[in-house]
């Protein structure tokens, strides 16, 4: 099978490799379309290695048909459309899942659309009510609102009526999150989203941030009582000074650090179970629906990496495998 494959430039070429073998456990997906993540790009800088014994080739969700069923599975038949996350190896004609990570795609929905789920709508699914605990009516802070994880989180946040507030680089992503259901977009170039917070009275119960840096402190300064901050990346760095736990303790906040790749088999499985039984009828219907800048053929993935590092996207970006 043919896979994108990382030379000794760090740029991206096409190479050759066995299809991979499949356990009891596992199918083997024919792959139309793969959600592009910035974990990818990470990886290919070397900074974000999959987890061990885990395919190196990039790519951490994908969309297609099962090609090929390991032992029994009661369930599933070859050539069912489904989308799942994968630990790596989504960059490539076929790649394999376990079985119980998969998801069957609507039929209301193409490949594209598969492809900009899983990852960014689990891992939303994940910050918001496996570890927040969300609520409805609660008050939600998203920084990176345009975000493939942002966009997903404002709409299952407002799934539960939750008033929330998003942080953006740019007035197009302002209306963008605003169209998707987002109270209020602050543009952090123009305002501070703590003085515009204080300013409103505004405190939130759950909050969740890319950006950790000098944002953990602003973050522990708008946080409600009792309120919760996850953490999923460090794009402001890795970190935080000077940490006011005085009102950490006085608000009792509960702060977290999450990754959604390196979690076990079962946890992921179980996460997947609880998301689908939320909110599979959710995407059937179109409550909620991916948000999708660009397609591009893998050919140019290369392309697709560098808008993502330029911050151009609203939503997520695909390379169609053709």
């Amino acid at each position: 099978m043919r896979y994108i494959a990382i030379n000794d430039q760090q740029q991206l070429s096409f190479d050759e490799i066995d299809k991979p073998a499949i356990g009891n456990d596992e199918c083997l997906i024919k792959v139309r379309a793969i959600g592009v993540n910035r974990a990818d790009i990470l990886q290919k800088k070397g900074q974000y290695p999959p987890p061990p014994g885990e395919s190196s080739i990039l790519g951490i969700e994908a969309c297609g048909e099962i090609f090929a069923i390991g032992g029994l599975q009661a369930g599933w038949n070859v050539g069912d459309k489904v989308f799942a996350i994968v630990p790596g190896g989504a960059y490539s004609e076929y790649v394999k899942v376990k079985t119980d990570h998969l998801i069957k795609l609507p039929e209301n929905l193409s490949y594209a659309q598969g492809a900009a789920i899983a990852e960014v709508y689990l891992t939303a699914y994940q910050c918001l009510f496996s570890i927040a605990n969300l609520q409805s009516n609660a008050n939600v802070l998203i920084h990176a609102g345009a975000s493939g994880v942002g966009t997903a989180a404002i709409q299952l946040a407002k799934q539960l009526n939750c008033s929330v507030t998003v942080t953006v680089g740019h007035e197009d992503k302002v209306s963008a999150c605003k169209a998707l259901g987002a109270d209020e977009a602050i543009n952090y170039h123009q305002t501070d989203f703590v003085t515009w917070a204080e300013q409103q009275k505004q405190s939130y119960d759950v909050i969740i941030d890319v950006v950790a840096g000098e944002y953990v402190n602003k973050n522990i300064r708008v946080c409600a009582l009792d309120g919760h901050i996850v953490i999923l990346s460090m794009l402001g760095g890795r970190f935080a000074e000077s940490i006011d736990v005085a009102k950490m303790l006085a608000k009792r906040v509960n702060l977290h650090a999450t990754t959604l790749r390196s979690r076990s088999n079962e946890y992921k499985t179980k996460l997947i179970k609880a998301f689908t039984q939320d909110f599979y009828h959710c995407l059937e219907i179109g409550l909620i629906s991916p948000v999708i800048y660009q397609q591009y053929s893998w050919h140019d993935a290369e392309v697709a990496h560098q808008v993502m590092l330029n911050n151009e996207n609203i939503g997520k970006l695909i390379l169609i495998i053709n």
